[in-house]
């Protein structure tokens, strides 16, 4: 099993020149600002992209970065077991962009809303809906209040179950010409 280290975004600016950095956020969040030269491999992609990796960290470091350095670590973790040295951007691009290092748009990308912010939006509309619903029905209080206890659960956890429900809508995936680009890239 390979080790896993973390660097913060200063550690990671000094050494970016020689770092494959591949962020691991859905195409939405990437296209919104990414660090220079990142690839886009979402998460869910990961397994597919293993020879790739592979072949990308044999020839260099990977540096591993999503949004706040959960899903990278989640990442580094899965690469580890498969022998793939990787860091992980401590705070991710959060702590990067706070730092005031830059980041690259894509242009002319289509850019759906960050992940957080399609949470935000699915989680309210359902406790609200919830609510509404159930002044007339009851029981729909019961979607409110399983809405409340994922919230819960997941800032206990650290993880977003409704996040991954999400990553996998079709304006959450990568279009198939921009994953084998990232992956040809990642060979080359």
């Amino acid at each position: 099993m390979a080790p896993t280290t973390a660097l913060t975004a200063d550690q990671a600016l000094a050494r970016l020149h020689e770092l494959t950095v591949v962020d691991v956020r859905t195409p939405g969040e990437y296209v919104s600002g990414h660090l220079p030269g990142a690839h886009n491999i979402p998460l869910d992609h990961l397994d597919a992209a293993l020879p790739a990796l592979k072949t990308a960290a044999g020839r260099g470091d990977l540096l591993i970065v999503c949004a706040s350095g959960a899903r990278s670590a989640t990442a580094c973790r899965r690469l580890a077991d498969q022998g793939i040295a990787a860091a992980t951007l401590t705070g991710g691009t959060t702590a990067w962009t706070q730092l005031g290092h830059d980041t690259h748009r894509s242009v002319g990308a289509r850019s759906p809303w960050a992940m957080d912010r399609q949470v935000r939006l699915t989680a309210g509309t359902m406790v609200l809906t919830g609510l509404i619903a159930g002044r007339r029905w009851n029981a729909a209080r019961w979607l409110s209040a399983g809405v409340a206890g994922g919230l819960v659960f997941s800032a206990l956890t650290n993880t977003c179950g409704l996040a991954k429900l999400l990553a996998k809508l079709p304006h959450n995936q990568p279009e198939a010409t921009d994953l084998d680009a990232a992956l040809a890239a990642l060979t080359g």
